[in-house]
């Protein structure tokens, strides 16, 4: 709930603070016309976070409550953003009526929730397909292919249908790595996890050279050159709002967020809320996207406004990204100081190790380490965490998994172990 409430509802307090202010504080300023379209995409498109540089520096194990609040809203925000400004697109702006207001706000819900249907519906069906059909079984090439063509076809399906491709192949994944990636075999799951991050980050690593790249192109430099001190200001406008906005959901909604907390571990510390406030500040790929999609016709433009835009993002976006990144790391240590375990190195090398090859749910027993014969007592590990068997949403989602899903979609402990593939075997 509280992701929920930082990565959608924040998103859309920081949406309207950036909308709103530079509505209020543009006008004062000579950048040319621009329509309340315009300002309200501003909003969305400066309302996609990028926390990769404060995820690079957290530590899971040590903090599990903050790298998950920090991974889960950046990834929901994304979502939100993106199928925000999808539907300032979809409506005429020109002339807001209480009514387009409600069909505006119906239009995002319907984007939202319909991509989240798709992303689970096709994560189900690739479950399914190769748990129970014959399609590639037992072949580590053909379950790996099938699996990328699987996770494909969601976004090639949400942009068939006009929705949010990204948060279609967000929750797609989840359901994948819930169900399909354990119906596959041993050989296929390692081949499945390294191919996916090598392919994330080869992309990461091209889109922020293209976003590089991209700051060099001088046509839309030459069209701000002749009001130097007009651009500079914007840029300073913008990411003072972005500060602004971003504060004001993080601190309030933490507020409301630690009165539903019984327990003190599970509220948000001041110096967590810090941490998470920092991570949103960056902006990244998704917001240049955003920008050349609204203020450009094929990547080009000649307007003072839009190219005022463009070139403010770009600005934004690097100025964040390096001196924010230059930064991050420092003032996590100093909010989020090392804890020093008394196990040696190589205890805390195979409980790292563990955590990669254990699923984020449990299969649904109740049992902890103790009862398994292991007397190292780490209470914040992130599997103390979740395996502690409390009645919350995640204990009866266990019990309908394991009574209904599982069964069918298979799953950790629901199909025989397969090594590998048979004609692995076969000496060429």
């Amino acid at each position: 709930m509280t992701i929920i409430l930082f990565g959608a509802i924040g998103s859309l307090i920081s949406f309207s603070v950036i909308s709103l202010g530079s509505i209020q504080l543009f006008k004062k300023l000579d950048i040319g016309f621009l329509e309340i379209g315009d300002y309200l995409a501003l909003g969305a498109i400066f309302s996609a976070t990028d926390s990769v540089c404060t995820l690079q520096v957290l530590n899971q194990e040590e903090t599990p409550l903050l790298y998950s609040l920090v991974f889960g809203e950046g990834v929901v925000n994304d979502a939100t953003s993106v199928v925000l400004f999808n539907a300032i697109q979809r409506f005429d702006l020109s002339n807001i009526t209480s009514t387009d207001a409600l069909r505006f706000l119906g239009s995002f819900l319907y984007l939202f929730f319909t991509s989240t249907v798709l992303g689970v519906a096709v994560g189900l069906l690739s479950a399914y397909i190769i748990k129970k059909l014959y399609f590639g079984r037992h072949s580590t090439d053909r379950e790996v292919a099938l699996m990328m063509l699987m996770a494909y076809l969601s976004y090639m399906m949400a942009e068939l249908f006009y929705l949010s491709g990204i948060l279609t192949v967000f929750f797609c994944g989840i359901v994948m790595s819930h169900y399909t990636w354990h119906n596959v075999t041993e050989s296929s799951r390692v081949t499945t996890r390294h191919a996916f991050a090598t392919l994330s980050f080869v992309s990461e690593i091209f889109i922020f050279l293209y976003v590089g790249m991209d700051a060099l192109d001088m046509e839309k430099w030459k069209v701000v050159s002749k009001s130097p001190g007009t651009s500079v200001g914007v840029s300073a406008i913008l990411l003072a709002l972005v500060l602004i906005g971003r504060a004001a959901f993080v601190f309030p909604l933490s507020f409301i967020s630690n009165l539903t907390k019984k327990s003190q571990n599970d509220k948000i510390a001041f110096k967590q809320q810090v941490t998470i406030w920092w991570a949103g500040l960056m902006r990244g790929a998704v917001s240049v996207a955003l920008a050349y999609n609204q203020f450009t016709r094929s990547g080009h433009t000649q307007q003072l406004a839009n190219a005022m835009m463009i070139t403010s993002t770009i600005t934004v976006v690097l100025f964040t990204t390096v001196v924010g990144g230059l930064l991050t790391k420092p003032l996590v240590r100093l909010l989020q100081p090392i804890q020093t375990h008394s196990g040696s190195e190589m205890c805390s090398e195979l409980t790292a190790h563990k955590s990669l090859n254990l699923p984020l749910l449990r299969n649904g027993g109740h049992e902890s380490e103790a009862d398994m014969g292991a007397n190292i007592h780490r209470p914040t590990s992130l599997r103390m965490l979740l395996s502690t068997p409390t009645h919350t949403v995640h204990f009866y989602w266990r019990k309908f998994d394991n009574a209904f899903m599982r069964p069918v979609f298979g799953g950790r402990g629901f199909v025989p172990h397969v090594p590998g593939s048979p004609t692995e075997t076969v000496v060429q």
